[in-house]
């Protein structure tokens, strides 16, 4: 069976106190790291095997990719970073609380801003000291960006995944990607082909591995979370409601 697993790191720090992080560097609260380790344990009991993992520049991707390999006892792995697979940048909403966006901006702005598809956030100016372009990880990047869109993200995802994940999925390995809410909201978008107006509905929820199965051509035949229902349906809510009134 060719098959990929696809996990968004666990609850960040800035994912608890409900702030926009885009490239911001931030580690795992303690829920988050509680939810890596369940997900390596959900995924032991369920028989799944790994040859390689893939994951971003952001250590909450990478610390997660690490739990989940402790508990699988794979630690060992050869692991391939790439800022391709980073969260999108937000511009100069980074470090801004969500509900506090919406009060000064709006709702349907903030909600163009976290879940439309070409629009992009206030750009940060490139001579602020958390610009990426100060960052040593990035020194080799043509380009480094101030914001992006989830179009702009997608235009990096999916290289990635044509150069990357598809000869190793065609050469029979099995990898786990540890990513991003928006890194992975684009790779879904491209492997179900979704719109830009069903992919703004899209949420992905932290620390819970999701399995796409493929055929011999490497088209999706289906995909599916790790989880019970009712956990799934409370985690997705929860992102989908980080900027309703009373969320703090």
């Amino acid at each position: 069976m060719t098959r990929i697993v696809l996990i968004r790191h666990g609850q960040s720090t800035w994912n608890a106190q409900n702030l926009f992080t885009g490239w911001t560097d931030v580690d795992l609260s303690k829920r988050g790291i509680q939810e890596a380790r369940t997900a390596g344990k959900t995924l032991k009991e369920s028989g799944f095997e790994f040859d390689i993992a893939l994951t971003s520049y952001l250590k909450r991707a990478i610390r997660t990719l690490w739990l989940v390999l402790e508990e699988l006892d794979r630690m060992w792995l050869s692991v391939d970073t790439d800022w391709r697979l980073n969260e999108r940048h937000y511009g100069a909403l980074q470090g801004f609380n969500k509900k506090q966006m919406v009060e000064q901006h709006g709702k349907d702005q903030v909600r163009q801003w976290r879940r439309g598809y070409d629009v992009r956030p206030p750009q940060l100016d490139p001579g602020d000291p958390s610009h990426p372009s100060h960052d040593p990880r990035y020194q080799g990047l043509k380009q480094v960006p101030s914001s992006e869109s989830l179009k702009d993200t997608l235009a990096r995802v999916v290289p990635y995944w044509e150069e990357k994940v598809v000869p190793l999925l065609q050469a029979g390995r099995q990898p786990i990607v540890s990513a991003h809410g928006n890194s992975l909201r684009a790779l879904i978008k491209h492997l179900d082909n979704l719109s830009s107006e069903t992919v703004m509905e899209l949420n992905v929820p932290t620390g819970i591995p999701l399995v796409y199965e493929f055929n011999s051509d490497l088209t999706p035949t289906k995909h599916y979370y790790l989880a019970d229902e009712e956990t799934l349906q409370s985690a997705v809510k929860e992102v989908a409601n980080q900027t309703a009134a009373g969320k703090q």
